[in-house]
């Protein structure tokens, strides 16, 4: 697994966006952790979707 220096979604193992794939590989983690992180942080009361949606947004395609 390797560490990405840059913030990007990329084009194949996408479920949705992208953005948890992306975001998994810029921290060294596989997408499916990331994607249970995010599931799990949803039953907690906080702007998680809304964050989602602002990173689908700016964070670019590779």
């Amino acid at each position: 697994m390797t560490v990405s220096s840059r913030l990007s979604r990329p084009r194949n193992d996408r479920w949705i966006a992208g953005v948890c794939s992306g975001l998994g590989r810029r921290f060294g983690l596989s997408s499916g952790t990331v994607r249970l992180i995010f599931v799990v942080s949803c039953l907690l009361p906080g702007p998680q979707f809304l964050i989602y949606l602002i990173l689908w947004a700016l964070m670019p395609n590779e």
